[in-house]
Order: C-alpha cells, then structure tokens, then sequence
C-alpha cells in the first residue's frame, strides 16, 4: 500500500489509520477528514479488494465525502469513514467486530462509526459492545436511529421530485421514467416511493433476481445492470457503488437527470464539467444522500445528551434536502459551473477549508 498521502484522493486528512489485528484477522483503514464541525462521523464498509490501494482509496473518497455531507446537512459533526478489508469468502467474524469496535475506541469520540455497505445493525450492536461511538443501533419506535438505509431512501426520494420539478417542470412524477441501479435498501426504496407516485421504473441489480422481483412487485421492468446506465429515461438514479460515471458511462447517459444515493458517483471531479456540458442536472450525491446520516447522527448526539430523539425530528431535516438542491442549481445556473463545484465550495467552506 502506497503512503496515502500520495494519493489523489488526499485531501490534507487530519488522521488516517491501518489498523491490523493478528488473532482476529482484522485489517481496517480509518480515515477522519475534518473534525472542524465536531466528532467525525461515517459508516463502516466491509468488502472485499481486490488491491490494498482500492480500500485506501474508497476510506479517502469517503471519508472527505462524509465531511462535505454532514455540512451540507446542517449537522455538528465532521467526516470520517472505515473500511473493513474482508478476503475473497467475505468472511467477518464476532472477533473482528469485537478488535474493530476497540480500534473505535481508541480514538476516543474523534470517530462514530455507522452502517455502510456490508454493514448490519446487529454489527453495530457487536461494536457497540467495545465502544460508546457507534450510532444505527436498533431503534425504539418513534425513535431515530436503527437501518439508516430507509431515511437514506426518503431524502433521495424528495430530491428527485425536486429535481423534475426543476428540470422538467412537472409537479408530478405520473409518467415520470427513472431507472434505478441498485435494488437494495436504498435503492429498492427509492423506487417503491416513486412507484406510489406513479413513476414509470426500470430497474437494475447485480443480482438479476433482486431486480426482477423488485420489479415484480412495483410494476416496473428489470433490465440488465450492464444495460441501465444507457436505457432511455428521465431520471437516472445510481444507488449501488460509486465512480460509475467517467468518460465511457456518460457518453452512454440517454437522461435529463442523474440524482441518486450511491457515495462519489464522479469518478473524478472534472467529470461533473461533462454532465454540465451535456445539460444533465447533477443532484450532488452527498447532499442527496444525506437522510440517513442525519437519522444515526441525531440518534447519537441525542443519546450523548441522555435523551431520546423524535422520529419527526430526523423527517423534518430531510425534508429540507430538495431546499439545499435548489440553491445548488441556482448558483449553477447564476455562476455558469456544474453543480458538483457549487456544492463542493459551499461544502468547503463550511468545514473552514474556503
């Protein structure tokens, strides 16, 4: 693994750590970005790959991407991400959970970690048994907290009609066509939404028969995941990994809108300039996205309090997502620059980093 800071993804972090615990096999990457807003917070991903380089890479996206979320949301808390580097069998063990929830520890509040790709609430119950900083925990109900994946789902869900509305000029989704790549927590509940809103979908997994009874259920049509990127649509929703859009993949879009929730969609920044170039509106993913950290993140600074946070609370700040992609899309089209600049030099600034 190279040294980070040489990355391109480096963005003067204020702490990155390889933890590695022999007895339990773990090998992790916890990266904080800023902690100028307060503790940095960001889920955990458990995956497998391929090269040491890609985790260092995705903890680095991630974690600058959590910083810029988080600011952008309102909340007072900063960024940071892990990643958990599991082998080919995708194997995670209670001992693991148990010597990653330490590694937490011991950074004393400056990390709460969450759920994130490969990522469940009874892990974060495991963790939660060897540290305090740790939020997506089971929920009571009317309560914050628990599968952030949902809330996640509800913000996306409002951007998208905000961004017809702006795009399109339509105050109905009724015939709206989106294609949704990624048929799991998040994206399967975006697309169950806009189902209810009349929304012609199509849908697409890297599990064929996800995507197929998705599809089954909403009334809408599975296509092939290689295929959705280019399928004709008003709306393209990417919900699975990001970096999905680069030079080839854009080339292909046959859409007036991408707005979706999968974390760093660009797979570098100047690729938001050809979206721009196209006259695609960009829904900059970590302001999109932003309802489920918003749900974990007031779960846990409430809990710090000693009190319990009220569901409608978490409804009212998602709510306020389609506002702040509005004022994005206003400077864009004020200032002449794609949105993802926009909202990266809001962001940026808010961090202290302007």
């Amino acid at each position: 693994m190279s040294a980070f800071w040489t990355e391109p993804d480096w963005d003067e972090h204020e702490r990155v750590e390889v933890v590695h615990h022999r007895a339990s096999g773990l090998t992790a990457i916890i990266a904080l970005h800023s902690t100028h807003l307060g503790p940095a917070a960001g889920g955990t991903r458990f995956w497998h790959y391929a090269e040491p380089s890609g985790a260092m890479r995705d903890a680095l996206r991630l974690s600058r991407g959590m910083s810029f979320k988080n600011a952008m949301a309102g909340l007072p808390i900063g960024g940071g991400k892990a990643v958990v580097l599991l082998d080919k069998d995708g194997t995670k063990t209670p001992a693991m959970l148990e010597a990653f929830g330490d590694a937490v520890e011991a950074l004393a509040g400056r990390y709460v970690t969450a759920e994130d790709v490969g990522a469940s609430e009874a892990d974060m119950v495991a963790i939660a048994k060897r540290t305090a900083h740790v939020c997506g925990l089971p929920a009571l109900e009317g309560d914050a907290g628990g599968d952030p994946g949902p809330f996640t789902a509800m913000g996306i869900y409002h951007g998208i009609k905000a961004a017809v509305a702006h795009k399109l000029g339509k105050d109905s989704m009724q015939g709206v066509r989106v294609a949704v790549q990624g048929c799991g927590s998040v994206g399967g509940g975006v697309a169950r939404l806009l189902a209810k809103d009349g929304a012609d979908l199509i849908v697409a997994d890297i599990d064929g028969g996800r995507a197929q009874a998705l599809a089954s259920e909403i009334g809408g049509e599975a296509v092939e995941s290689d295929m959705v990127i280019g399928t004709a649509c008003d709306v393209f929703s990417p919900n699975a990994l990001g970096a999905i859009l680069d030079d080839e993949s854009i080339a292909r879009l046959d859409c007036a809108i991408v707005a979706g929730g999968a974390n760093n969609q660009l797979a570098r920044p100047e690729h938001g300039r050809q979206l721009h170039a196209r006259d695609i509106l960009y829904a900059p993913d970590y302001v999109i996205n932003a309802g489920g950290i918003i749900n974990v993140s007031l779960e846990y600074l409430c809990r710090q309090d000693g009190k319990a946070c009220d569901i409608n609370e978490v409804r009212q700040r998602i709510a306020q997502i389609p506002g702040r992609l509005q004022t994005i899309w206003d400077a864009s089209a004020a200032q002449g620059l794609p949105s993802n600049e926009v909202a990266d030099a809001m962001a940026m600034e808010l961090i202290g980093r302007g």
